[in-house]
């Protein structure tokens, strides 16, 4: 570890990477970066390992979710705040619901660049590179606009610092005050949804009136008129990550400082390749996504690389599945990290394993299979008495028709609607509050079934 360097990936294989042709426009984005300051500070990222060392051994539960692909195009304060409110209003329902603490980290504020399985696309017999975020390139179809542009990289930076300005002010300035938590019910919650989060809400206001009653005021309790908020992305675009680099000034070792969570992506893994020799040297919490194709040797090799020391808070471990595929998978990945006694964070993406392509033509995830992986995922490690200790979803504060299902029935025909991600679908805000309340009823069955999660009270 003491012999790490930040640059030491470029010796490694690298996969899912531009190649940028301008070299000298390259390096000289990565002198101005370098000389920026970073986003997020050594202290979060220390605080947040914590958080997340609670959550491994039992003790909390991890919400993790945003877009799939921030853009340039959609950026606004606006949308901001609402993916926040949103993950607020489910981070409440959990908490309460659940009886359990919960740590938010947003995809936000970083998620910029996108794997593909292909390296081109074509379109009426055009064929063009593909987009890979726009960080990276740019989501028109034109041979200038597929262009991999270094300069990019400055416009991500910008974006991401005015973002996370925001969530912060919204995290410390009042905003994320429990005592507004009817204020946070967005308009378009309707229905069997709207009332069922209003009846918690009414709950935790009548707690808090009691609680105020008893002299315990958001003047006098910081945890009541604040939040903890994190931020996180694939740590894909490797010249981005090594530039925004630092060296903390408490403890002298490397910390990313693009974003407080960093994870590797299935198609990225490779315990040989760049993104894992990147990551491996960093203090930040890690995030390793786990697909089908992942050995139970292969993961014991990553774990063991990525944290030698076994640290708590360190390393969540991100499956993703696929509804019905779960136990064909999970379980011996379960039982491998068991026998060897490794301290992760077991969390559920229950998005990228159920991607299909609608009637109507558009890419699309079912709400009902969502929420089928979510709910194997809990049975399996409910069996195999291990904790199944988080969630991590595509998800938007917008009111988008990307997903099928849900309360509100979106069907096929309905995708037109509002169909507005730069990649992949996400859950609009009536369908990720839902979920929340689902998964807060598997928390609580369990409680009342087997008393596993009873340490979370």
């Amino acid at each position: 570890m003491n012999m790490w360097t930040k640059a030491d990936w470029r010796k490694k294989p690298r996969v899912q990477m531009p190649d940028y042709k301008n070299i000298k426009i390259l390096k000289d984005v990565e002198n101005q970066l370098e000389k920026y300051p970073p986003l997020v500070f050594a202290g979060e990222a220390r605080k947040l390992k914590q958080q997340l060392g609670k959550v491994a051994n039992g003790q909390g539960f991890l919400l993790q979710g945003g877009d799939c692909a921030e853009s340039f195009a959609e950026f606004s304060a606006d949308n901001i705040r609402d993916t926040f409110r949103v993950m607020l209003q489910m981070a409440v329902v959990l908490t309460y619901g659940a009886k359990c603490p919960v740590v938010r980290v947003g995809r936000m504020a970083g998620q910029f660049a996108k794997p593909r399985s292909a390296d081109t696309e074509i379109i009426d017999g055009v064929e063009l590179p593909s987009y890979r975020g726009d960080i990276i390139n740019d989501i028109t179809f034109t041979d200038e606009a597929r262009k991999p542009n270094p300069k990019r990289m400055l416009q991500a930076y910008a974006q991401a610092a005015s973002s996370l300005n925001l969530l912060r002010a919204f995290s410390t300035g009042g905003y994320a005050d429990i005592h507004q938590v009817h204020s946070w019910t967005l308009g378009f919650s309707d229905g069997a949804g709207a009332e069922k989060y209003s009846a918690v809400a009414n709950r935790i206001s009548d707690a808090l009136d009691f609680i105020t009653a008893a002299g315990l005021t958001t003047e006098n309790s910081h945890a009541l008129g604040s939040v903890d908020f994190y931020t996180s992305h694939e740590a894909l675009l490797l010249e981005y990550e090594e530039a925004l680099c630092r060296i903390d000034s408490t403890t002298g070792l490397p910390v990313a400082g693009s974003g407080h969570l960093l994870w590797i992506g299935d198609r990225t893994r490779q315990p040989d390749g760049a993104h894992v020799e990147f990551c491996k040297g960093v203090q930040n919490p890690i995030g390793l996504k786990c697909g089908p194709s992942i050995k139970t040797d292969e993961l014991l090799k990553l774990i063991q690389t990525l944290n030698p020391e076994n640290e708590p808070g360190r390393l969540t471990l991100i499956a993703r599945f696929g509804a019905g595929s779960v136990g064909d998978h999970l379980p011996a990945l379960i039982k491998a990290v068991q026998s060897e006694g490794s301290k992760v964070v077991w969390s559920c993406d229950p998005m990228h394993g159920n991607t299909i392509k609608s009637s109507s033509g558009y890419k699309t995830r079912p709400f009902d299979s969502v929420l089928r992986e979510v709910r194997e995922f809990f049975a399996i490690h409910n069996a195999e008495g291990s904790h199944p200790g988080g969630v991590h979803f595509e998800m938007t504060g917008q009111d988008v028709t990307e997903c099928t299902g849900g309360l509100r029935a979106i069907s096929d025909e309905n995708l037109s609607d509002r169909y507005h991600t730069a990649c992949d679908p996400r859950l609009n805000a009536s369908q990720a509050l839902e979920l929340a309340f689902l998964v807060a009823e598997e928390i609580s069955q369990r409680d009342g079934m087997t008393g596993k999660f009873r340490n979370l009270v």
